[in-house]
């Protein structure tokens, strides 16, 4: 047994009730000793086994460390390809891009790369909003002009959509003659470029060689994810649609049991391309390789698409400029029999619902699994939420079904919502956390990355003002309090991920796991809840900075 090391803090946020907060705060062999002042370790001090103190902390606030409930592992990886996207971003490396603001700057920044590529090598881009764009819609002529014989793919923002160029259509087999949904064709029958929704994608990146399992699963993308972790504070992540094999597992294990791997990850298996007695046994034979910085065991339910690609499976009156009313990724009687089927064999489910009708099958497929094979605790959590009502959050609570709320798109594409697809009355109480909370519903708050930048204070600061990109409120009743929003980034997504008896709180027995910031999130005001620096975290009580030296 270790002697206890006590760090001392400026403040310590616990989230615990039974003491909010302290200035001290002791470890032993990874776990939480005692809370409170210089001395809350003595009394566990032994012959010889004083306590150490470590003031190293001691300018700086720490909170429990920040869990991000929905996020994928390709955040890091993703980061092989060229970013094509409307807003500034940085990448894992610290290297900023700046945002393309027309459709000229996207091709001519994607011709100067497609230059520097070997002839056999397709051009893959990332991160492209067509929906700020409104000029013209990107198509495979405009990629043609890039690449010509070379396959050229750019996929969107939202992951659910991408655009080609011809030869990758042709690659793919796709023409005038295809028959497929989610091949978008222009009004002489031929191919836009434009693929929605996975069914339609699939065939061309497989043809491309774009393996987002490769950008996930490798040692070299899980470990930047790692580094994107720490730099956002977050001390326990999701990788929420995993493909996941034995051999994976096995790298996996090995990547995280590493001491300088800083964060604890919880994957999710995507729930398709198999039977639902097929996934469950995958699902139960991962569950029992878990470690104590790998945990596996859940699955990831796909349902509908996404609301600024108008893929998303909304109910009456649809969408604002007529559009088709989404696509479904996995059919609604699959999503009854895969939820059955889960319940029935004790594996958590997180399900992906983005339109309220979504929301409303993963619901009834939830309420009739949990008649037939009746589970307290289930604990499945509905993933992005973005257009329930209060009607659906009170149902919720009646099951015990918790929400991981996607408060980021507020900002990001809030006034998008508003103006162009699903209109002013249903934008406002988009990602609605304060209907949630009335209802008695547990939330957690994401970022979806690499679909948004990672940042839980970010996105709690989304929950809390509720503020577009045009600097007006969106839906004020919607806001939640800031305490709220950093219950939701911490105790709230780790109840999301059965994980509470061991993080989301600073309190004796739980991993030491702590994110260290510049200063108080409680103290400081709303506006400024997304400015705090994070400068590293702790993680089973070894602190990780974000850069040398902790400053």
């Amino acid at each position: 047994m270790s002697r206890p090391k006590v760090f001392s803090a400026k403040k310590i946020i616990t989230m615990d009730p039974n003491r909010p907060q302290a200035t001290h705060v002791a470890v032993r062999d990874g776990c939480i000793l005692a809370v409170g002042d210089e001395r809350c370790a003595d009394a566990w001090g032994h012959a010889g086994e004083d306590p150490v103190h470590d003031s190293s902390l001691e300018e700086f606030v720490l909170m429990p460390g920040l869990v991000e409930g929905h996020a994928h592992a390709i955040a890091g990886g993703i980061w092989d390809y060229p970013y094509a996207g409307y807003h500034d971003r940085i990448d894992p490396a610290g290297k900023p891009w700046r945002g393309k603001r027309d459709l000229a700057s996207v091709i001519a920044d994607l011709q100067a790369i497609e230059r520097t590529l070997p002839a056999d090598r397709p051009l893959v881009g990332w991160g492209f909003d067509p929906i700020f764009l409104r000029d013209e819609r990107l198509g495979r002529r405009h990629l043609d002009r890039i690449g010509g014989e070379r396959p050229v793919a750019v996929m969107f923002s939202n992951f659910h959509l991408m655009c080609v160029n011809s030869k990758a259509l042709e690659m793919a087999g796709y023409d005038r003659e295809t028959d497929a949904e989610g091949v978008v064709k222009d009004a002489n029958g031929e191919p836009t470029g434009e693929l929605q929704e996975m069914a339609a994608m699939f065939p061309v990146m497989r043809r491309l060689g774009i393996d987002f399992r490769g950008l996930s699963l490798t040692e070299p993308a899980m470990r930047t994810y790692g580094e994107v972790c720490k730099r956002a504070g977050v001390t326990t992540a999701t990788d929420l649609f995993s493909t996941m094999t034995e051999a994976d597992a096995d790298r996996l294990l090995d990547i995280t049991a590493d001491e300088r791997f800083p964060a604890r990850i919880v994957p999710a298996l995507g729930a398709m391309g198999a039977s639902p007695e097929e996934i469950a046994e995958r699902a139960r034979a991962l569950r029992e390789r878990s470690s104590d910085k790998l945990r596996l065991g859940a699955v990831k339910l796909m349902t509908d698409g996404s609301i600024q690609g108008w893929t998303a499976r909304v109910k009456w009156p649809h969408y604002v400029g007529g559009q088709p009313n989404g696509i479904w990724n996995t059919p609604p009687q699959s999503i009854f029999d895969l939820a059955l089927q889960m319940q029935r064999s004790g594996l958590q489910m997180h399900i992906h619902v983005n339109g309220d009708e979504a929301s409303e099958v993963a619901i009834d497929a939830l309420e009739a699994a949990a008649r037939q094979y009746p589970w307290p605790d289930a604990r499945h959590v509905l993933q992005h939420c973005q257009m329930m009502g209060r009607d659906q959050f009170v149902r919720c609570a009646a099951l015990g079904v918790h929400v991981n709320l996607f408060s980021n798109h507020l900002w990001y594409f809030g006034d998008q919502h508003a103006a162009l697809t699903i209109g002013e009355d249903r934008a406002r109480r988009m990602n609605a956390a304060r209907s949630a909370l009335d209802a008695g519903v547990e939330i957690a708050l994401h970022s979806d990355a690499p679909i948004t930048p990672m940042g839980p204070l970010f996105t709690a600061w989304c929950a809390v003002n509720r503020q577009t990109m045009s600097g007006r409120i969106l839906g004020r009743a919607q806001r939640i309090s800031v305490d709220e929003a950093l219950h939701a980034i911490t105790l709230g997504a780790a109840r999301t991920l059965k994980l509470d008896r061991e993080i989301g709180s600073i309190e004796t027995g739980k991993r030491a796991d702590f994110a260290i910031l510049a200063t108080d999130p409680t103290a400081c005001d709303a506006s400024a809840l997304k400015d705090i620096s994070v400068l590293g975290t702790v993680l089973g009580g070894k602190v990780y900075p974000a850069k040398e030296p902790l400053a």
